[in-house]
């Protein structure tokens, strides 16, 4: 069992720019909690840099993608013992503050996933805090029609890669992924688990580096993959097993 209950973990490839922040940020203002690194197989310094940082790391051998890293590292805390267990990006773009809050909404009880939300209100946040482009408006708008829809409940931000989780959804979440949208995947294998999920308001900071998802033939093929999960989700899921 770890000293720690907590822990935070980061997938990572080829981050080592921005990650030295992240980590340094994370050890700030959570001392009592571990951090792990899921290393996707880079070609660059990052799994030296999370090291040298003090973090947990574990590195593929190859490079296997996003949702490959999302399912380990929820495999990871599981696996490791862990009661609670938040996850940040490692392009700087999630305060720890942010993701401390998140954490004591899981702790308390009041829910058993907890996701950092751009675009929801509450907390002092507008829903107009951020003014997107109009084409990723206009993606945006989709993602949150289609979350709707297919959750019965509305949902603004499904991609967020911001989350605070409790023991029970650890292994619901380390399943792994069959579809290109892993966070979208995620809330609907919630919903049929019965597993409560809250949408929190949060402030996010612009990437350290590399670009949104939601600009371009990247926003199309993200809108085109999300509406596909939703519409297909149990389909994948008798496909791979």
């Amino acid at each position: 069992m770890p000293d720690a209950d907590t822990v935070v973990f980061i997938p990572a490839w080829n981050e080592e720019r921005s990650l030295p922040g992240v980590l340094d940020e994370l050890r700030a203002g959570l001392p009592d909690s571990d951090v792990l690194v899921i290393d996707d197989g880079s070609t660059d310094a990052t799994a030296a840099v999370a090291s040298a940082h003090g973090a947990l790391v574990v590195s593929f051998g190859e490079n296997r993608g996003l949702r490959a890293g999302i399912a380990a590292g929820y495999r990871e805390a599981h696996d490791r013992g862990y009661g609670f267990c938040g996850r940040v990006d490692a392009d700087g773009q999630h305060p720890v503050d942010e993701l401390r809050r998140l954490l004591e909404l899981v702790r308390s009880d009041r829910c058993d996933v907890a996701v950092g939300s751009r675009f929801a209100e509450g907390e002092g946040y507008g829903a107009d805090r951020y003014e997107p482009s109009p084409a990723r408006r206009f993606g945006i708008g989709l993602l949150q029609k289609a979350m709707h829809v297919r959750l019965g409940r509305p949902f603004h931000d499904p991609t967020s890669g911001m989350a605070a989780v409790n023991r029970k959804a650890m292994p619901v979440m380390a399943q792994p992924y069959v579809s290109g949208a892993p966070e979208v995947e995620a809330l609907l294998r919630l919903k049929e688990a019965g597993l409560r999920v809250e949408e929190v308001a949060v402030h996010m900071r612009e990437r350290a580096h590399g670009e949104s998802k939601l600009q371009g033939r990247k926003a199309v093929k993200l809108v085109l993959t999300v509406v596909g999960t939703l519409l297909f989700f149990r389909w994948l899921r008798r496909r791979r097993s």
